[in-house]
């Protein structure tokens, strides 16, 4: 297979009913729908895990967080390694061995000491988890184009439990477009594919990895104001009680103080989030049209996804946390392959862990080395026979730990919470995840069989939590010793 030039772009917290191809009739993404109408979209595509720091290392390394061990964001660590051991296999030394270019521009976010040019990636280092205003790289850019400062002003936030001013939520940026971290990212993408180019016998793959839409919403005016909150509806799970759900969700909640801000505010966050969502549509924009002024664009594999979702007011939440609700493990997901069926949808269940294997495939190198991941070029070329019907989640934890494993199925999710209650969604009949149906009597063989699936697929694959479930829920018969006891027996006749 010839090896096939790869165009990524990531973002981060990223809802998937922002985007045309997903239904918006509202919001502008005219490039990013050009890309799935000429691909195949995705409704079922998930990340492995709703944090950043777990998910980009499952991209990274085509393994599950369990699996890699990168667990949690180090900002907010909860006693977990904070780099990935020496010996974990990534795709980008790989691609290079094989003899591509292989360049990332943006977010990182991988760890505290290594950065991606220790992972075999050219490109510049950019620290932290959101735009990283006070980056060298980015302060000389501005001064070369006489372009102004990083200023902000009608802020937007509500109020802490303890009576303080609360989390950042969004706020106009003093920028024109052109000074923005969004158009800076896109110039430095522009200049290496420039670069790239300029070597027509050598394959390359291009990551552009933008830190937003994630909050705070900071944004030009052009893109604060570009839609109305009139036209704004906000999700129907706003109407969430937290009744038999676990605590944790109120408390979290609490923490992202939505029930402070007014109703026309929220409409407003979500308007400004929407432009934040063009703004980086156009910015992709701005990187596919030179790839195709440089010939580059036509035979090129493209990708596009999000390390996770945000709530964004759903469920009376922002940001991310330990609730799995599909607002934030539910994902954009967008394959562009080179002689693959254009505008197609799938209902197959995906994940980000597959595009690690997808980009393997089309490299020519083994997919199988994204231990927990699948080529996603059948389905691309309209063969989605023998996939799989389910899909193992996980979490670790955030501020502090708390771990979750989950199993969505076509119709239902299970979530398996150890220190509290567990949860049991009909995705069919309550799509917005509003009522746990996890001790309906109605529901008792569907909650059955999904335990004893999600337990199976645990222990096979190796993560330990199915030990918890093992003697906490009935998962069936087993054929191995449950209490590891064996000793008991050792030396009897």
């Amino acid at each position: 297979m010839t090896p096939t030039n790869v165009l990524f772009f990531l973002t981060d917290q990223h809802r998937t009913d922002t985007l045309g191809a997903y239904g918006n009739h509202v919001v502008r993404t005219p490039v990013l729908d050009a890309v799935a109408a000429e691909g195949t979209t995705f409704d079922r595509f998930y990340t492995p895990t709703a944090i950043c720091t777990p998910a980009r290392a499952s991209l990274l390394s085509g393994a599950a967080p369990y699996r890699h061990q990168l667990l949690a964001n180090y900002e907010r660590n909860v006693g977990y390694r904070e780099e990935l051991a020496d010996d974990q296999y990534t795709f980008g030394q790989d691609l290079r061995a094989a003899g591509y270019n292989v360049g990332l521009i943006g977010k990182w976010h991988v760890g505290t000491r290594r950065t991606a040019a220790d992972y075999g990636f050219d490109g510049p280092h950019l620290h932290g988890w959101h735009n990283p205003v006070d980056a060298a790289e980015y302060e000389a850019y501005l001064a070369e184009h006489d372009l102004p400062g990083y200023a902000i002003t009608d802020e937007i936030r509500g109020t802490f439990p303890n009576g303080t001013p609360g989390n950042l939520l969004a706020a106009r940026l003093k920028q024109p477009v052109e000074a923005t971290f969004e158009y800076f990212l896109a110039e430095r993408a522009i200049a290496m594919l420039r670069r790239y180019a300029e070597e027509p016998g050598r394959p390359f793959f291009l990551a552009t990895h933008f830190f937003g839409p994630h909050l705070p919403y900071i944004v030009p005016s052009e893109y604060f104001d570009m839609y109305d909150p009139d036209d704004v509806t906000l999700p129907a799970s706003v109407a969430e009680t937290f009744e038999g759900k676990p605590p944790v969700q109120a408390n979290y909640s609490a923490h992202w103080t939505f029930d402070t801000i007014p109703e026309d505010v929220s409409r407003k966050l979500v308007a400004a989030y929407w432009g934040y969502v063009t703004l980086i549509d156009e910015q992709i924009g701005r990187v596919i049209d030179v790839a195709r002024e440089l010939g580059l664009y036509d035979d090129a594999a493209v990708f596009f996804s999000a390390d996770h979702g945000e709530f964004t007011g759903a469920h009376r939440l922002h940001d991310k946390g330990p609730a799995m609700y599909e607002d934030i493990y539910r994902v954009p997901g967008v394959v562009r392959l080179p002689g693959g069926v254009p505008g197609q949808r799938s209902d197959r269940f995906a994940t980000l862990i597959d595009l690690t294997a997808t980009i393997l495939d089309v490299a020519g190198l083994d997919p199988a080395k994204a231990v927990d991941g699948a080529s996603l070029r059948p389905i691309a070329h309209g063969d989605d026979s023998g996939w799989r019907e389910d899909l193992v989640l996980e979490f670790h934890g955030h501020h502090f730990p708390y771990p979750q494993r989950a199993l969505v199925t076509d119709r239902y999710k299970l979530v398996v919470n150890p220190e509290s209650v567990n949860e049991l969604y009909d995705l069919r009949d309550d799509p917005d995840e509003l009522h746990n149906r996890y001790t309906d009597p109605g529901h008792e063989a569907v909650r059955g069989e999904l335990l004893a699936n999600l337990y199976r697929q645990l222990r096979d694959r190796g993560d330990n939590f199915y030990h918890w479930m093992t003697s906490m829920y009935p998962v069936g018969g087993k054929d191995h010793d449950a209490s590891l006891s064996s000793f008991e027996t050792a030396g009897t006749s």
